[in-house]
């Protein structure tokens, strides 16, 4: 996980980069920030959905980083899946990750509670992206969300996480962690 990535990647990244789905960071630090999803996702099995995939960070980073994983790139916005879509046959991931266009609450009505771990990067606001997640995401399953810089606890109040049954994990580098347990 902490080597060079692929270069197959690194072009597909840098490609996304230049058709206005990724910021301007560089590669290297967009794959590394990414690289924090992979380690927290250390111990997961099954499938991992990415809500708002959008130039393919971090799911595609993830699936580089854990090939025995089943990913799942999820955004609503057709013109960044089919470049997902063309991204995973160029990788030769196709046996292993899956793109899907759509919207999440949509597609979470069928998916809702199959997923052994969701992540996000820059979905949307905290809560709504915590809420979307926790539906997705099996009891035991994993969270994992980007922070920003001056994100803290009171970021997830207590009584949102007790609501969405689940429990504050740690923060790894750049995101925050969740878990889902049993309500009662």
């Amino acid at each position: 996980m902490s080597g060079p990535p692929d270069a197959s990647l690194a072009a597909v990244l840098r490609q996304a980069q230049e058709l206005g789905f990724l910021g301007e960071r560089p590669i290297p630090e967009v794959i590394e920030h990414a690289r924090s999803y992979s380690r927290a996702l250390m111990g997961v099995t099954g499938r991992v959905l990415d809500l708002g995939s959008g130039g393919g960070v971090p799911g595609l980073v993830i699936a580089n980083d854990r090939p025995d994983l089943e990913v799942v790139l999820l955004d609503r916005r057709t013109k960044r899946t089919d470049f997902l879509e063309r991204a995973v046959r160029r990788l030769r991931w196709t046996a292993r990750v899956e793109v899907v266009a759509g919207e999440a609450a949509d597609h979470l009505r069928a998916e809702a509670g199959t997923f052994a771990a969701v992540v996000a990067r820059g979905f949307g606001p905290g809560e709504a992206t915590l809420r979307l997640a926790a539906q997705a995401v099996r009891t035991g399953g994993l969270i994992v969300i980007s922070e920003p810089p001056e994100g803290g606890p009171d970021r997830w109040p207590d009584d949102l996480l007790v609501d969405l049954g689940v429990e504050r994990g740690s923060r790894i580098g750049a995101v925050a962690t969740f878990r889902k347990g049993h309500r009662g």
